[in-house]
């Protein structure tokens, strides 16, 4: 288990945190593709330069990518089943090649499939110290696609892939614990953070409501995330239609933001006057959480929905399907949990804050209380740290102090 820092790092100790770090970190998604796993690698990708390490990443080509001397990347092509993905092959010889270029202190393997497994084995030839990162979940989605004669294999190959490396970070206790089961070795925590200037309630907007088709008197319902089937959208969309049903003389209307091959199904199926906004970022999906009255998260395969702090720091209540990573964010009465999978309890759910103003301004304080001690920068440093940790390098602070 990686300990947390015991005192706070001051901006002057923070600037030369990663000093003596060269981190190479491998993925098979970078943005401009838009997911949690992106926007956490390309926040530590700057963290690590502004405590003062040297760093490159190695991912895949995307057309749309802009140049940045920092972003490395091996050729790709569309992934067939999601086009908006891309999948590469492992090439050992070019790892070697590029990390020969660059000489790392320490290669970061964050996802185990194409340029993970470049990154492991060219740590493994040219012995750099590994660590790697668990992303995806895989007994979720075994669980999810009804896989489970893969689980047992899944299991070994990716105890094979992450057992090569000093440390496997996960994003959450209940993640951890899992891994931990299946006989992984090294086990820590990277947690994750929010900028709470950058969803915050005072972002909400009349005038946006009003072009969502809400009024004063409407419960707005939002989702935001990837528009995708192993993200539970089929059963929120028939917990929307029974909500909507069922909702008396209360007007209820859901909004979802976000992009995804799922996307014209929801659109199908979804009750009349549902908003889609497409994907969207900045002050706009600010505006979206902040102008709502209820944030659902129906997935049970993140092993941490980055959504569900920013729906805590906009001041929302939250309601989650009932899974280990989301009953760990949202306990001690920070949210709610409906039954995974049942469009009729979440649509219960659903009315039934609706009906509960004072019920959903306590998950609310709770939520946002939580939220706000959720510091990027005490993540990130605890992170350095235990980088310092595994490569026997030292910054200057006490690593462990």
């Amino acid at each position: 288990m990686t300990s947390t820092t015991s005192r706070q790092i001051d901006a002057v100790e923070r600037a030369t945190l990663a000093a003596g770090l060269r981190v190479a970190i491998f993925s098979d998604t970078w943005l401009p593709q838009v997911n949690g796993v992106t926007r956490t690698l390309d926040r530590l990708l700057n963290a690590i330069v502004e405590r003062g390490g040297e760093v490159r990443a190695y991912t895949t080509t995307d057309p749309a990518a802009k140049n940045d001397a920092r972003i490395v990347r091996y050729r790709s092509r569309p992934f067939w089943a999601y086009p908006q993905l891309r999948v590469a092959r492992p090439d050992r010889a070019w790892a070697i090649r590029e990390m020969d270029a660059f000489a790392p202190t320490l290669i970061h393997a964050a996802s185990p499939f194409g340029l993970g497994l470049s990154g492991r084995a060219a740590a493994r030839e040219m012995g750099v110290p590994l660590v790697s990162s668990y992303h995806t979940s895989l007994s979720a989605y075994a669980k999810f696609y009804h896989l489970g004669a893969l689980a047992t294999p899944g299991w070994a190959f990716l105890r094979w892939f992450h057992n090569a490396g000093r440390r496997t970070y996960a994003p959450t206790h209940a993640i951890e614990q899992e891994l931990m089961a299946h006989g992984f070795t090294d086990t820590a925590i990277w947690s994750r953070g929010i900028d709470v200037g950058r969803f915050s309630s005072s972002f909400r907007s009349a005038s946006l409501r009003r072009e969502l088709g809400a009024d004063d008197d409407t419960f707005l319902v939002a989702y935001v995330g990837r528009v995708a089937l192993e993200k539970g959208l089929d059963t929120l969309v028939r917990a929307m239609r029974t909500a909507k049903a069922n909702a008396g003389g209360r007007k209820v209307m859901f909004v979802l933001a976000g992009d995804g091959p799922y996307l014209e199904t929801c659109r199908a199926e979804a009750p009349e006057g549902t908003a889609f906004t497409g994907m969207i970022g900045g002050d706009r999906l600010s505006a979206v959480y902040a102008s709502s009255d209820l944030f659902v998260f129906p997935s049970v395969t993140d092993t941490f929905g980055n959504v569900l702090l920013e729906a805590m720091a906009s001041g929302l209540p939250v309601l989650g399907a009932d899974a280990p990573p989301t009953r760990e964010l949202l306990r001690d009465g920070r949210g709610a949990i409906f039954p995974a999978g049942d469009p009729d309890a979440l649509a219960t759910a659903i009315l039934e804050l609706a009906a509960d103003a004072p019920r959903r301004a306590r998950q609310a304080d709770l939520g946002l209380a939580f939220a706000a001690k959720q510091s990027w920068d005490v993540i990130f440093d605890d992170l350095i740290l235990d980088y310092h940790r595994v490569t026997g390098t030292r910054a200057q602070v006490a690593v462990g102090a």
